[in-house]
């Protein structure tokens, strides 16, 4: 063992950035007490590293029984990408104990400072493992498509993040859920499908296919290409979510959120509440 080794094994100290990044992360995660940023853990805008962290808390909870179930892409809008200093949407594991049925109610506090986002889901039925894919490969993959509500959540205190922080934290992931009618990809055209978000029957957001990268399936063809480069690529049965419609809205406890979108129907995602003494309930 090296010296640093040594030292950091008898004071308890992180053995380097990346865990330490991630032990944060998962203490917030663990704990439901949001944390500090981890970017004055890691190299200043090492996207590289911060994926590392993102690795290194996956693995740790699949280590503890969890399954992947899909992906999702982040930052598609260029407003945002030009916000957090980067040139390029991420990505992150989408788990089972994330997944919440259509209209269920989702516990208040499972997903920290949470908010809601409505995205387009492709569910694949073959593998995509080529270097580089097209469109046309994307679509003869896709067995169906979904509407999907994200509901994005940040272990980071005041979501005070960069776009290391996001990295690092799953892409903000919290929870998601599905529709229920699948839609043939040729039934489609995404591009030009509007996307109403409402919240207690009030719109809170609107959007339209083209705001995802110019189109949902050009998210999905730069993720498959990503995955194929860190050795993890999309597999049959997959879920991808493509990346937000519109602008993600504010929630708090009660609220129930609906999202429709041109040619796919509806979705809705309902939160638990708390009740006048601070109990979840």
């Amino acid at each position: 063992m090296s010296t640093t080794d040594d030292t950091a094994a008898r004071t308890g100290a992180p053995r380097d950035p990346v865990t330490g990044a991630a032990e944060r992360l998962d203490e917030a995660h663990r704990t439901g007490v949001p944390c500090a940023p981890v970017r004055d853990l890691l190299p200043p805008g090492d996207l590289e590293a911060a994926y590392a962290v993102q690795s290194l808390l996956t693995e740790g909870r699949l280590a503890r029984g969890r399954r992947i179930t899909g992906w999702k892409v982040g930052l598609t809008s260029t407003a945002v990408q030009r916000q957090l200093g980067v040139a390029t949407p991420d990505f992150g594991a989408l788990l089972d104990d994330t997944a919440v049925p259509d209209g269920a109610e989702i516990p208040w506090g499972s997903v920290l400072q949470p908010r809601a986002e409505a995205e387009v889901a492709l569910v694949l039925e073959s593998d995509l493992v080529h270097d580089r894919h097209t469109v046309a490969d994307v679509i003869r993959a896709t067995a169906f498509v979904l509407p999907a509500i994200e509901v994005v959540g940040s272990r980071i205190r005041d979501w005070d993040i960069s776009a290391v922080d996001t990295i690092a934290d799953n892409a903000s992931s919290g929870a998601y859920v599905l529709g229920t009618r699948p839609v043939l990809l040729r039934e489609l055209d995404l591009r030009s499908a509007g996307m109403v978000l409402e919240r207690r029957g009030e719109p809170v957001s609107t959007g339209v296919g083209v705001a995802c990268l110019g189109n949902p399936l050009h998210a999905a063809v730069w993720l498959a290409d990503t995955l194929v480069r860190i050795g993890s690529p999309l597999r049959a049965g997959d879920t991808v979510l493509t990346g937000a419609l519109g602008p993600m809205a504010a929630v708090e406890p009660g609220d129930v959120f609906e999202a429709r979108i041109d040619g796919l129907g509806s979705v809705r995602a309902a939160f638990g509440r708390v009740d006048t003494e601070g109990a979840v309930r």
